[in-house]
C-alpha cells in the first residue's frame, strides 16, 4: 500500500471533486490534488475523472479546458491509469446519444445510450443494486456486493471491456477496463464502505 502516491482529480466544473477527495483521504492518502493545470495532472500517479449531469455540458466544459488534448496525450501516449466515475467513465465512449449526439473521448469504443427498461423499472437508475464482477479493480470485495448508482444512460461497449454489470431490468455496464483506463458507472464516494474498499482496489492494483 503506497500512501504517498500523487493522485489528481480532474476539475472541470461537473464533477463531484470534493466529495471524491474526501472519500480517498479518508483512506490516508497524502497527496490528492483537485486540479485543471496541465503541469500538476502531467505530474499525477493516478488521475480520477469524475462527472455528474449530463454528457453535452460534461465534453464541453473539457474540451473549453482544454483538458480533452492534455488527457489524450497523458492517457494514450504516456499511459499513466485514471479511473472515470459516472459521467466520467462515459465521457471515455466513442460518443453519446443523450440530447442528440455527442463526440466523446474515444477511448473505449462504445456509445451511452438511454436506458430502455421494462415499464416496472424507474429511469433514472437510483439508489443501491449489486454488481457482478470478476476483475482486480474491486480487489476484496466479494461479487454481488452492492454500490450507489445514479444515471439515466449507460455505456454500451463490446463485452471484452465490461468488467462488471448490474441488473437493472437489463445487463447495466458497471464497470470497464482497457489497459490503463478504468471506469465505473456507480458513484465510489457514495458506496460508503464498498466504495472505500473500491478506491483502495484501484490505487493497489496500479501501485
Amino acid at each position: 500500500m503506497n500512501l504517498k502516491q500523487n493522485i489528481v482529480i480532474i476539475d472541470y466544473g461537473v464533477g463531484n471533486t470534493f466529495s471524491v477527495s474526501n472519500a480517498i483521504k479518508h483512506l490516508g492518502y497524502r497527496k490528492v490534488t483537485i486540479s485543471d493545470q496541465e503541469s500538476v495532472i502531467d505530474n499525477a500517479d493516478v488521475l480520477i475523472l469524475p462527472g455528474v449531469g449530463a454528457f453535452e455540458e460534461a465534453i464541453n466544459n473539457l474540451k473549453s479546458l482544454g483538458l480533452d488534448e492534455i488527457l489524450h496525450k497523458t492517457i494514450l501516449v504516456r499511459k499513466k491509469p485514471i479511473l472515470g466515475i459516472c459521467v466520467g467513465m462515459q465521457l471515455m465512449a466513442t460518443f453519446s446519444e443523450e440530447n442528440g449526439i455527442h463526440n466523446g473521448l474515444n477511448w473505449i469504443e462504445g456509445k451511452v445510450t438511454k436506458l430502455d427498461l421494462p415499464a416496472e423499472f424507474a429511469v433514472p437508475h437510483v439508489g443501491w443494486n449489486n454488481v457482478t464482477y470478476s476483475n482486480p479493480l474491486f480487489g476484496v470485495i466479494p461479487s454481488e456486493s452492492n454500490f450507489y448508482f445514479d444515471h439515466s444512460f449507460h455505456f454500451d461497449c463490446e463485452k471484452k471491456y465490461v468488467t462488471g454489470y448490474s441488473d437493472y431490468g437489463l445487463k447495466v455496464t458497471a464497470s470497464i477496463q482497457k489497459e490503463n483506463v478504468f471506469g465505473v458507472q456507480f458513484h465510489p464516494e457514495k458506496s460508503q464502505t464498498n466504495g472505500l474498499k473500491l478506491f483502495r482496489g484501484f490505487f493497489n492494483l496500479i501501485k
